[in-house]
Parts: structure tokens; sequence; C-alpha cells
């Protein structure tokens, strides 16, 4: 889908119940046994993951090409009451400049751009962690832009540990296809 696609897709659910739907399983499962800090979360819709880190005491940096979406995340965070910054921004055009060694945790989640996890990486601080979940293929289907290969995701964090990893059916009710998941924490050195 084009950013023009999702703004009309956000546009059209701005006032549909599953714009509040939990975060995903994986990121509350992990953030939860983390002390908080500064969180980046890429591609966030309207918010499910950063809203909720931002309630656990996370300072959340929330990232989407939707205008829309983020208008809904804004609205959404100004009723709790919450604080996080927010930014409106093409990932795939490089718009949006994650600082090297900056964030205690970045999520990805549902949203798939191989170009990313290298600076995902360089993100991470030394001892943070990335959670990163996206779609994987079906039995018999190539790998697309969409969609990875079985593996796949695994490869992208070799040499970090990992706290979680994960291929099948996916967890959050929302998504019919199966999924990759990971968890993995960067090296100190």
């Amino acid at each position: 889908m084009t950013i023009a696609e999702w703004d009309e897709r956000y546009r059209s659910r701005r006032e549909d119940p599953s714009m509040e739907a939990p975060p995903a399983a994986l990121v509350a499962e992990t953030a939860a046994r983390l002390a908080p800090g500064r969180a980046l979360d890429l591609a966030c819709g309207a918010g499910r993951n950063a809203i909720w880190l931002a309630a656990k005491g996370w300072k959340v940096t929330a990232v989407d090409g939707s205008q829309a979406a983020v208008d809904i995340l804004r609205r959404r965070a100004s009723a709790h009451s919450l604080v996080l910054s927010t930014a409106v921004a093409d990932l795939e055009a490089d718009e949006f400049p994650i600082e090297a060694a900056k964030w205690d945790l970045i999520v990805s989640a549902y949203y798939l751009q191989r170009g990313l996890f290298e600076r995902i990486r360089a993100g991470v601080r030394p001892g943070g962690v990335a959670i990163v979940i996206a779609h994987t293929v079906a039995c018999g289907e190539e790998p697309s832009a969409h969609r990875l290969r079985p593996g796949e995701l695994r490869a992208y964090f070799s040499g970090w540990a990992l706290l979680h990893d994960y291929e099948g059916v996916p967890r959050d009710a929302e998504h019919q296809r199966a999924v990759a998941e990971i968890a993995a924490r960067r090296p100190e050195n």
C-alpha cells in the first residue's frame, strides 16, 4: 500500500474500536522485563505499542508515514494524558534518521523493510533491545517485499543475544498470516 492508501485507511477507521488495540504480545512481554528508557516505534500506525510503552514509563518516539495514523496516535496519547514524540516520515525514503546507539528499545511490528534492519541494529544502544515482527511466506510462496522467508529475520540479528525467536501462527488476533518474531539484545561491546 502507498502512504496515501494508508492515510485513507486510517481516516476511514479513526473511530473504529480496533484503533484501541492492545500492544503486540511480544512488545508487552519483552518491555515489561526491561527498565524503561528511550523507545523508538517504527511504522507505529495508530500507536498501540507506543501508547502502551509511554504508559509504562518509556520515553517514546513514534514514527509513521501516515499523517492520519499519527493524528490518531496523538489524540489517543492526549486522551490518556501521555507525553510522547511523534514524526511523520516515509521510512522507505529514509526521511527519519535513526541516531546511532541512542535507543534502549526499537520496535518494528508488522512492517517489513529489509533495508531498515541495519539502521535498527545501529540505533540500539549496546545492551539495548530490538523487537521485530514481520509476516513470513506461506508454504510454496516466494519471499517478497512484504514477506520474509523462514530463518531470514534471525539472520539479520546474528551475533545478538536472542531473547525471543519464533516463527509460526501470529499471537496477535488481528493478524492472520504467519509471522517471524524476534527480540534481540545488542552486545555490550
